[in-house]
């Protein structure tokens, strides 16, 4: 037998009013929330409750519905890495949310599952009922009534929420249902500043700034020329490190993209390589280099301009735009 469930999170000002669920039909689902906490934590804390709400039955496989692809990368690539390097990503920096991480590594161990991505708010039954209750956990919160928990998992016995962080408070209850099930974070400042959904993307190891020797408008030609190839295009991880978190992009169809936006169709449908003629690089002021080019492509050709900016040591897309040939 195969457990089918979907688990999400939802935060009202990231960070701000959290919750989460998972759901897998009307009579088993289960949700939660913190006073404050982030869209990441959310999605991390309804799996993590999944599983253990499914503990019982180990030898059951469990199949998760997730739109999160911070959540599927960090459990099914990055966590290993992590935890061999301490808990620590490839830069050297502490992994965020790691109690939850670790409390997820335990959970874990022994069991039969897969993660599955859906698409978020399209209308997918059992992701649109996670979503919703997750919603509603932390509307309840910003609120200050209680929310709805939900009827758990038939079988399981009794259990509270994961432990809070090591910068969080003790436990806190709103009253009613919400009780003994959730768990308080506090405004630590870490939660503050936490990054956008794809913060915690693994950056590759071998990529640098720059090359010695290459002039800004090189760099920044090879690495545009990078991001047009399928193989990249398809690597959620590579075009996490390439875009900007404030990328914006006006396509061809006068459709405008966010990052994630952009990063998830692009690992759905990489396309074919693009071929490019460079019509100018110039620099503007120290930390920004616009690209203009024309693409190639069966439909024909588009004119396109690109503003790399120098993030923290490292070139990144800041801004795209392209516009079909007459």
């Amino acid at each position: 037998m195969t457990i089918t469930a979907a688990a999400d999170g939802s935060a009202l000002g990231n960070p701000g009013p959290a919750g989460w669920a998972w759901y897998v039909n009307d009579d088993c689902w289960r949700a939660g929330g913190w006073p404050h906490g982030t869209n990441n934590q959310g999605e991390l804390m309804a799996v993590l409750d999944l599983f253990r709400a499914t503990a019982h039955v180990p030898h059951e496989d469990l199949r998760v519905l997730c739109d999160s692809q911070y959540v599927i990368n960090s459990i099914t690539k990055w966590m290993p890495g992590w935890k061999r390097k301490g808990w620590r990503k490839a830069d050297g920096k502490p992994v965020l949310n790691v109690e939850l991480f670790k409390e997820l590594d335990r959970e874990l161990a022994g069991r039969k599952y897969t993660f599955e991505w859906v698409k978020g708010h399209a209308g997918h039954d059992l992701n649109e009922a996670a979503d919703e209750r997750a919603r509603a956990a932390a509307t309840a919160y910003q609120q200050g009534v209680a929310a709805r928990s939900g009827p758990g998992f038939a079988g399981a016995p009794g259990h509270v929420g994961a432990k809070a962080p090591a910068a969080a408070g003790a436990a806190a209850g709103m009253g009613g249902s919400v009780g003994s099930n959730n768990v308080a974070l506090s405004n630590h400042q870490e939660l503050l500043s936490e990054p956008d959904l794809f913060s915690e993307l693994e950056e590759d190891p071998l990529a640098t700034p720059g090359a010695p020797g290459k002039s800004p408008e090189e760099i920044v030609e090879a690495l545009e020329r990078e991001l047009l190839g399928p193989d990249v295009r398809g690597d959620i991880g590579r075009t996490g490190v390439l875009l900007h978190p404030d990328f914006m992009e006006i396509g061809s169809s006068g459709r405008a993209w966010t990052r994630e936006a952009m990063m998830l169709a692009l690992e759905e449908d990489p396309g074919e390589r693009t071929e490019l003629e460079i019509l100018g690089a110039d620099r503007i002021g120290t930390g920004a280099v616009l690209l203009t080019y024309r693409s190639y492509a069966r439909s024909g050709t588009t004119l396109r301009s690109s503003l790399w900016v120098l993030d923290n040591g490292r070139w990144r897309l800041r801004f795209h735009q392209g516009t079909p040939e007459a």
